[in-house]
Order: structure tokens, then sequence, then C-alpha cells
């Protein structure tokens, strides 16, 4: 009999990729695949393990599911992902009614997991471990450990784009990210495996593929070739269908010269600088144990609006890290204003298990946090709004993402996280590609006509 699974998402695209991963595997071994939770058998929650506020998503999810049991076809609500995998045990023992916690070692076997976890077996939740020693220390001796996994993958929507995992796991060691501790060492999946991802993606619907890992920066370096992207990026954008190709999670402090060069002058390769700066005030960035200052920044974002002054340049900021004094916070106000990006995040310092930050001293109140929050965030919707109107007149390109809209994305608007571009009195259907001149913004949102 077969059995009904309903896969629930929280977090990154890299979560995206994994849960595809899971229903391909899931699909595989016979389960049913359906959308809607209360109509499954089992609800299989993929949580967020990030920050704070992830993770309180992720448990009202899982609390959410757990209220189907009993009143319909919901038989067991099981937790994966990187909460699962970061807590285990002791999420299972703070939420009893979730009838399992599985960690990244139990994907492989999710099928079989999920069958005896249905039949009533219990499973014993793992204690929690650093990932990284896992692996080798030195990048190039994990080649050995590297294993070729049988390819699954089983598309959960219809966007014309997808995500494409590259690597897993960071080898940097910033201190106030817990994702080295649970994800592990960086990895790089060789390129053929890429490659064939990438086209069976293009097989399945998607023109726009979205190359996602914890740090982009870093592809190639433990197969020996740091500078493998670029050498993949022209192989990626030649595939028969691929319409674009776009990098996320790049880290200022490993962006080179010819990666930005290859981004810029790939066919089919957008000109989206995802760049992860975090803060820009000297003092604090060696606190997080990252490297750079205003001066090398905006550095870097005039080396690439040189080369392409309409290249899309978006980031996070923490505000309120320990010993931020006020004059790091107006250094990195200054940073914002003078940077003029596309699309900006501004989160406020919260302490992580695992994490060296949270032994640091110089502790900052919650409510200057707050209101440091408030003041950047204002500040950033400002400058966006500023870069937006300064493309009013701009030629584009813009993926039509919803047809009831008329609504999606330029080269420069990344999917679901920055701003999105809208036609009026238009019919065009998803899917497809529209030139187009802007004529009006709104924030980091575009107006367009076509051409």
């Amino acid at each position: 009999m077969k059995r009904t699974v309903a896969v629930v998402t929280l977090g990154c695209s890299r979560n995206e990729v994994d849960s595809e991963e899971l229903a391909g595997r899931l699909a595989a071994d016979g389960w049913t695949l359906v959308d809607d939770v209360e109509s499954a058998e089992v609800a299989l929650v993929n949580t967020c393990g990030f920050i704070e506020s992830a993770k309180k998503d992720s448990i009202d999810a899982l609390l959410e599911a757990n209220s189907l049991k009993g009143h319909g076809q919901t038989r067991a609500v099981v937790a994966v992902g990187c909460m699962a995998e970061r807590y285990g045990n002791e999420l299972a023992e703070a939420l009893p009614d979730t009838d399992a916690i599985l960690s990244f070692d139990d994907y492989q076997d999710i099928s079989a997991r999920l069958q005896s976890i249905v039949a009533g077996n219990s499973h014993t939740p793992h204690i929690p471990r650093d990932r990284r020693a896992l692996l080798p220390i030195a990048p190039a001796d994990r080649a050995e450990t590297r294993k070729s996994a049988e390819f699954s993958r089983k598309r959960l929507g219809d966007a014309p784009w997808a995500p494409l995992k590259i690597a897993s796991g960071c080898d940097r060691r910033c201190s106030f990210c817990a994702i080295p501790y649970f994800r592990g060492s960086f990895i790089s999946r060789r390129p053929h495996e890429v490659l064939d991802e990438a086209r069976w993606l293009v097989a399945n619907g998607v023109t726009e593929l979205f190359l996602v890992s914890e740090n982009t920066t870093s592809y190639g370096k433990d197969l020996g070739d740091l500078q493998l992207m670029e050498k993949m990026l022209p192989e990626i954008a030649a595939i028969e269908g691929v319409e674009r190709v776009r990098l996320s999670y790049l880290q200022p402090a490993e962006m080179r010269p010819t990666l930005i060069q290859a981004m810029i002058a790939t066919p089919k390769t957008v000109p989206y600088f995802d760049l992860s700066f975090q803060h820009s005030s000297p003092t604090v960035l060696r606190r997080m144990r990252r490297f750079g200052d205003n001066e090398k920044f905006l550095h870097l974002i005039n080396q690439i609006r040189v080369l392409s002054p309409e290249a899309g340049i978006r980031s996070n900021f923490i505000v309120g890290f320990p010993g931020e004094t006020q004059e790091d916070f107006d250094e990195l106000a200054r940073f914002i204003t003078e940077a003029k990006l596309d699309a900006v995040g501004i989160f406020g310092y919260s302490d992580e298990d695992n994490t060296e930050a949270l032994k640091i001293d110089g502790k900052i109140d919650e409510e200057v946090i707050a209101q440091r929050v408030e003041i950047l965030s204002s500040l950033a919707d400002e400058m966006v709004s500023l870069r937006a109107q300064a493309r009013i007149g701009e030629t584009i390109r813009v993926l039509i993402e919803d047809a009831e809209l008329q609504e999606g994305r330029a080269a420069h608007q990344g999917p679901e996280v920055d701003g999105s571009t809208t036609f009026i009195g238009t019919d065009f259907a998803a899917g497809q590609y529209v030139d187009a001149v802007v004529i009006d913004s709104m924030g980091a949102d575009l107006v367009a006509k076509p051409l």
C-alpha cells in the first residue's frame, strides 16, 4: 500500500534542495507526495536552525503538524533539517509529541526510517556532535571521503527557477555562526554532478539555475582548483534551455577578479552579487572573525560597477554584535549610505549555541539592539528605494513568475528575498522572459513596460 507524505520546508534555498532530494528518495521507494499536510500520513518537516526567529518558525510548524494527529490522515510527524541535526535528543525531549527527530545521516535511508516510524517503532534521537570532525582538516585531503551518492530529486513546485546545490558545509569560523558545527566542513560537489543535475532541472521545466552553498566563493578549493567556478560557469550556461545562471552567498574576503569577470562576461550568467558583508567596522568584523572595512568593501563594489554599472548587489548585516560601539554603528550606517545596494537585510544580534560569540564580552542591551535595527532598517529602505529609482529608464529582462499578478524578476533581483518587477495591463505567462524598460519604482520593486 502506498504511503502518503507531505514535505514542509523552512529556511533557505539549500533546505529546498534537501527537501527535493528527500522527496526524490521517497517517491522512488513508492511514497506518494502530497501538498497538503492534512492529507498525508506523515508530515516531514525540514527545519531551519540558523537564528532564533527561524527556530521558532520551525517549532511552530512542528506543533501545528502535531495538532493534526488523531483528527484525520496524519499519523506521524518527523523533523529533519538543520534544527533537528543541531539539537537532536534535546529537541526530542522538548517536543515529545513529535514522532522522530532525524539526523542528516538518516537521509540516505529516509524511506525505511519513515516506514518504521509509521509502523509504530520508536526512534532513538541522535546526540548532536561537531560535524567538522567528520572530515580531514585539510581541504585537499577530503577527496577520498567524498562519496558520489545516487542522484535523487523530485521537484516540489513548478517555478521556472530552482536552486542547485554546488557544495555543502563551511570552513570559515565566523564567531556568530553555528552552521559549520552542524553542517560540517566545506566539501564541493564534482563538476559533472552539478552539470548532470543542471540538465535534469532544465528537463523538468527550469530555465534559471540558482547556484547555492554555504560559501560559493570557496567552490573547488577541496578539488585542487580555486578557479573551478570560473571554468564551470560557461559549461552550465551552454546547456540547452538554460536562460539564466545566478550565484548566491559570496564571501567578500574571498572575491577574486577572475570570478567577478567570469560572472559578468559569461553569457547567461547574471551580474548579481550576493555579498555577505555582515558589518563594515573593522573592529566589529575582527570580533566576528571576518575581514574588511568600509574602504575595502566600497572598493569591491566599485570594481563590480565599473565592469557592470547595472549589476545587482545585495547583502545582510548584523546589528548589535558584542562590543559594537556607537562609532561602529555610525560607520556601518555610512557604508550603507555610500554602497547603494539593491537589497539589504538587517538582523539584530542574538546569542547562538555552539558559537564563539556566546562567550564574547561587551553584550549590548536588547533595547539598544532593537533601536539600532529600526534606525538602520529605515536607512537601508531609503537607500534601496533610491537605487531602484535610479533604474527608471533602464532596459531589463524579466522572468515572469506569477501570471496572475504579472510579476517577475529582473537580472538584479534574486528569488524570494529581493524586490520584484510588475507589469500593468499585460498577459504574460509564467516562465516567459520579457524585455522591458523600467517606468516606475516602489521601494525595491519596479514597474516595467514591455519593449
